[in-house]
């Protein structure tokens, strides 16, 4: 097939399984995921090979631009404590949990390429859990945690995929000096953001009443804020999430209510097609990372990636449940109740699920597939295929396997959580006493 028609055909696929998702009773992205491994392996189906700058500069800034637009600032701000937790430190957790395990369990890993492995695989994807659990009455503080934590952890893991990548190559690394460059990135995207917002707000302010004007400039502006921002080698995922928390403020107050609408009409359709592309695009390109792989090591390296999974899923459970006795404690212990507010307590059954929501997905394929492919020297870089495919296997375990079982999980703590909320009514009621 030619490239052109290979994607109309995959959007024809897309359009054609969500009306049939329902019945299938399986996850929409799950099941584009599995139609996409099955696709790619049609004798006449061309190889495709994912470009990372396509995703970071086509599929990454729309995805960021409508999760910060739509998430409130408020709740974000309420949440913000375990937002950070787990969009930087957890990053960094896992990125060294798994560089521990790949370094002692995955024949010729040094440390550095350990590391490599350990930053691919350390952010985790919530578009995915999002896709997964819409529907499934998903608390609203599940909702904003998930969607704030995925708007700054890409960042936290580029940085650490750029240094492991850099002592790969022979640069030696200063703890300072990456600290330094996490902070100067970070800072200098909230700088581009800030900006950019300002004049999308200063010409939104004198056209919203062009309606096509007005959506086509909040269209425009996302990719437009990405490219200044790595231009400048800063922060463009910052950049963009900054920019759209600030416009969403801003628009509530002077767009009208009919011109919102069919904005969000827009933009739910260009997510709909985006992420669907994003899900069968993961699968497709099994297939492609297969074919560098001698047969048999396949199996030891989809063990290796199922044993890593395990490794960053215990670690984000372990991380998630300290951080809700720590807000625990910090609640009871507080003097001034607004450091750390009520409803920023996390308890059992949102801590699992957000503990289960920790997926890998695109940014994870597009980093891993973004490996040079020769040293400084010119010799190749070493274990290449191998972390590409274990990267790639972890993302399908991931998506597959915690992505069947999140809805069920998510019915099941509703369902307690229903069962008490009716048996502690029950208790509240007052007892008539029946008179002689």
């Amino acid at each position: 097939m030619e490239n052109y028609t290979i994607i109309i055909f995959i959007l024809a696929i897309i359009i054609g399984l969500s009306a049939f998702a329902d019945k299938a009773k399986i996850p929409f992205p799950i099941l584009l995921v599995i139609v996409g491994v099955a696709i790619g392996f049609i004798p006449t189906m061309n190889e495709i090979e994912i470009n990372p700058e396509i995703v970071f500069l086509i599929f990454l800034p729309p995805l960021l631009y409508d999760a910060s637009f739509n998430i409130s600032p408020i709740d974000f701000k309420t949440n913000i404590n375990t937002i950070g937790t787990l969009a930087i430190s957890l990053v960094f957790l896992t990125a060294m949990g798994i560089a521990v395990v790949a370094r002692y369990m995955i024949p010729g890993m040094t440390w550095p390429l350990s590391f490599v492995l350990g930053s691919i695989l350390s952010a985790t994807d919530a578009v995915a859990a999002i896709s997964i659990t819409k529907g499934l009455k998903l608390s609203h503080k599940t909702l904003t945690i998930l969607e704030g934590e995925s708007l700054i952890n890409d960042a936290s893991a580029l940085v650490a995929y750029r240094f492991a990548v850099l002592a790969v190559m022979g640069s030696s690394f200063y703890l300072w000096k990456a600290t330094l460059q996490f902070v100067f990135l970070l800072g200098g995207g909230f700088f581009v953001g800030f900006v950019m917002a300002k004049i999308l707000a200063y010409i939104l302010n004198r056209v919203h009443k062009n309606v096509n004007v007005t959506i086509s400039f909040m269209l425009l502006m996302p990719f437009v804020t990405y490219m200044i921002a790595e231009k400048l080698h800063v922060s463009g995922v910052i950049a963009v999430v900054f920019l759209g928390l600030a416009i969403a403020r801003f628009s509530n107050k002077i767009l009208p209510e009919p011109l919102k609408n069919t904005s969000k009409g827009l933009w739910d359709l260009i997510i709909f097609l985006l992420n669907g592309l994003i899900f069968i695009l993961i699968g497709l390109n099994f297939r492609y990372v297969l074919k560098d792989i001698h047969n048999d090591m396949i199996l030891p390296y989809i063990g290796y990636a199922f044993i890593i999974t395990i490794v960053a899923l215990s670690i984000r459970m372990g991380r998630i449940f300290l951080q809700k006795i720590n807000l625990q404690k910090a609640f009871q212990n507080s003097k001034d109740k607004r450091k750390v507010s009520e409803n920023a307590l996390l308890d059992f059954g949102n801590s699992l699920i957000l503990s289960w929501s920790g997926m890998r997905g695109i940014v994870s394929l597009a980093i891993a597939l973004g490996l040079p492919k020769v040293l400084k020297d010119g010799t190749p870089f070493p274990e290449r295929n191998a972390i590409i495919f274990i990267s790639v296997a972890a993302v399908l375990i991931t998506l597959i396997g915690q992505g069947l079982t999140l809805p069920w999980l998510v019915r099941k703590i509703n369902s307690i959580k229903e069962k008490k909320h009716l048996q502690k009514q029950n208790t509240n009621k007052p007892i008539s006493k029946s008179s002689d």
